[in-house]
């Protein structure tokens, strides 16, 4: 697939841009400025000299992309999604946003009561179908090929169609990606953020991650 990511130039955006191109989808890292997007893509080949990346602004990257990623700090994503929202038309769009407070340790509940991701697909319409996933991986060992990564991808959407796109990409990257229900649930899979990097203050520790137990596979 040809994959956008809007602000892949962050730890966890970029992180999953490079496994999804060593798994041979075509990347795009999108940013707010162009040649912060062309300069992420050549770090990116530099790593993967075989992949098909490119770089640029987040608008042009969504434009051109079959599957758009948001990951950007959630006080950006409403204004980088209404930069970006004509090209979102009939698009699956695939959000990693997980909100924090001052104190990203603890959970921290939006003024509208809904997900981030709700919100996302509150602000886009029916006409791009929003999916919520891998708000709890870490970014610490994603750019380790070798390393497998001990943690399940929670992934909430409305449609099973493209819960399943979603959840071969979560494949693709080396994560098991368990399906969780409706959009609304990733009220809770955002949250669990929070506790996540409480685990990992308290313990010491860069990558406490979930995992499902009781499943076939």
């Amino acid at each position: 697939m040809k994959i956008a990511i809007l602000g892949g130039t962050g730890d966890e955006g970029f992180g999953l841009g490079y496994r999804w191109a060593a798994a041979g989808h075509e990347i795009i890292i999108g940013s707010r400025k162009t040649a912060k997007g062309a300069q992420a893509a050549v770090s990116m080949r530099e790593r993967l000299p075989e992949g098909k990346i490119s770089g640029t602004d987040n608008l042009s990257a969504a434009q051109q992309a079959e599957l758009v990623v948001l990951s950007v700090p959630y006080w950006a994503q409403a204004s980088t999604l209404e930069s970006v929202k004509a090209a979102l038309t009939d698009k699956l769009l695939v959000t990693v946003v997980a909100p924090t407070g001052e104190k990203a340790a603890r959970v921290h509940r939006l003024e509208s009561g809904l997900s981030a991701a709700e919100e996302a697909q509150n602000q886009l319409s029916e006409v791009t179908r929003v999916v919520a996933a891998f708000q709890n991986i870490g970014a610490h060992h994603l750019l380790d090929l070798e390393h497998e990564l001990d943690c399940d991808v929670l992934v909430c959407g409305d449609k099973k169609d493209d819960k399943a796109i979603v959840l071969q990409l979560c494949k693709d990257a080396g994560l098991r990606g368990v399906n969780v229900g409706a959009l609304q649930n990733a009220r809770a899979v955002e949250e669990l953020t929070a506790v996540l990097i409480a685990i990992n203050v308290i313990h010491k520790v860069k990558s406490a991650g979930i995992r499902i137990t009781g499943l076939v596979n």
